[in-house]
């Protein structure tokens, strides 16, 4: 199983993978260099989906950030804690000039790897404006971003064409606000692109000593690393998509922290492991069954509001989550500005009315498909989808894909699969902020994150508009309209706000610092005294 390697002994460990070429691991860091701490303190943690990037311009999904977040520097980080904040981390001083101006001014000192010099002023200038320029597929986070003024060696300014309210919660301390060394990136690539599973060089507190997608990812100390020293020597990132099977791998002892399903939470609350502690975190995690609007079975608005209203959200979340999960109203988390009471189609859906929209539509014998991650809570969902569907006379066939697979699915640069893609089950995680939960639904998102090709000049209207506006009041209304909009469609049937629960081993950690909404922040670890 995937999860097997928790207990290897680390020179087992590392044998087993295939080092990063000839000694070196990625970034120019020689290997006995890379693990000089060999029987230091080592955290195992789970990861829920492959690490699929390591630039932070063009990263996919949360797993890819968490290895970013130890690698590389950034000009603030996510300050650990129950409210949302940041702090300092490469940057001495950061301030906000004007509505469009901020201007910082770097620690001095910082350095990559493999001799490509102290973190400048001019590395942040390339880092940011590359998103831009090589037209990434997260290139909205970066929103109305101009450029990056260089002062001189340590100090800039980001300039951007509007007032941009995410900045600071969502873009700094985040994805794309990871620091890539310009020569260490522009000697690895033709022209300053995507360097995506290999790091030319790194400037935070670990390196990657191995690395085996699919598998697993070893970080070890940074020994050019001059700044705050982490708690843990070693930090192994172990893939398990499953969470039933994260589960058993934390009882086996494989791994030392994990999320857990929230079916069990109930369960594991009463009678936990032993040593165990057990928290449960409101996640901006948000999941929906979607629609590809150009597929021709799709095509009709009503053949997917039949598929809407016969849709029973409150039966699947029974089915996949205990009963645990809270019924989406839309894309925008619980807490977040822009969250909506209630969606316009009632949770309950109603099976008259689906069948009202079928027949309207003149539709009859319809089968589809419907593709999800190969877990059991997508599973689930995805057979309890199927079984409704039944009840208004479509016949659904299920497509179960591993996360590599899956997260490429409806993108056009990897070919015409997205043809094919009918039903889905989607997951997203959302930022601190409602633009990041809305802009990837954008025409311009269409066959990137956009799978179901949703198409609203409006929407992307509001969205533009969105993240320039400061009232809280203003801004929610901007957000709940977009959020009818994509509902109105048909395309989107929003299913649950998960909960994020961890559990973690009190023998081994003394405190696991997390975000808000529960995701580890490693560098802020603390381990057990011995």
């Amino acid at each position: 199983m995937k999860h097997a390697i928790g207990n290897m002994s680390r020179r087992s460990f590392l044998k087993t993978g295939a080092v990063l070429g000839g000694g070196v691991v990625a970034g120019g860091m020689p290997l006995s260099q890379a693990i000089w701490a060999a029987e230091g303190k080592v955290l195992v943690a789970r990861s829920s989906g492959d690490i699929v990037k390591l630039d932070p311009g063009f990263y996919v999904g949360q797993g890819d950030t968490d290895v970013m977040s130890c690698i590389y520097s950034k000009l603030t980080r996510y300050k650990p804690g129950s409210e949302w904040g940041w702090e300092l981390e490469a940057a001495e001083k950061i301030e906000q000039v004007d509505p469009t101006h901020v201007r910082f001014r770097l620690k001095k000192g910082i350095k990559f790897t493999g001799g490509h010099g102290e973190l400048t002023a001019r590395d942040v200038k390339f880092s940011f404006e590359r998103v831009i320029k090589h037209n990434s597929p997260v290139k909205g986070d970066w929103g109305p971003l101009d450029r990056v003024e260089i002062e001189d060696d340590l100090t800039g300014v980001i300039v951007l064409k509007t007032p941009y309210v995410p900045l600071w919660n969502v873009v700094l301390p985040y994805g794309v606000g990871h620091i890539v060394s310009e020569d260490a990136v522009m000697k690895a690539t033709k022209d300053g692109g995507d360097f995506g599973l290999k790091p030319p060089a790194f400037s935070g507190p670990y390196v990657i000593a191995d690395f085996k997608p699919g598998q697993f990812l070893l970080m070890t100390r940074n020994a050019e690393w001059s700044g705050p020293k982490p708690g843990f020597d070693e930090i192994r990132l172990l893939l398990i998509d499953d969470v039933k099977a994260a589960e058993r791998a934390y009882r086996a002892g494989d791994v030392d922290i994990t999320t857990i399903s929230s079916d069990s939470l109930a369960t594991l609350k009463v009678a936990p492991p032993a040593d165990t502690k057990i928290e449960n975190f409101p996640s901006l995690y948000y999941n929906w069954l979607g629609m590809n609007v150009d597929h021709p079975k799709l095509k009709d608005i009503n053949v997917r509001k039949a598929i809407q209203w016969a849709i029973n959200v409150p039966q699947i979340l029974d089915a996949a989550y205990g009963g645990q999960a809270v019924v989406a109203t839309g894309a925008v988390a619980p807490g977040l500005i822009g969250h909506r009471e209630k969606a316009l189609v009632p949770p309950e859906g109603d099976l008259a009315k689906a069948k009202e929209f079928l027949e309207k539509a003149g539709v009859s014998d319809l089968t589809l498909s419907i593709d999800c991650l190969n877990t059991s809570t997508f599973k689930t969902i995805a057979e309890t989808v199927q079984a409704q569907l039944s009840q208004i006379g479509i016949t659904v066939e299920i497509n179960l894909q591993d996360s590599g697979s899956f997260w490429t699915t409806g993108m056009e640069s990897e070919g015409e699969r997205w043809k094919a893609l009918q039903l889905y089950v989607q997951q997203f995680y959302s930022q601190a902020d409602p633009h990041t939960a809305t802009w990837w639904a954008k025409q311009e998102q269409v066959g990137v994150w956009n799978w179901e090709r949703f198409r609203s000049q409006r929407f992307d209207e509001l969205s533009e508009k969105g993240f320039t506006v400061s009232d809280p009041g203003e801004r929610a209304k901007i957000y709940y309209e977009m959020q009818d909009l994509m509902e109105e469609s048909g395309a989107y049937r929003f299913l649950s706000n998960v909960s994020w629960p961890l559990m973690y081993r009190t023998t081994k950690i003394e405190e696991a610092a997390t975000r808000p909404d529960g995701i580890p922040l490693y560098l802020d670890f603390k381990p057990v005294s011995t």
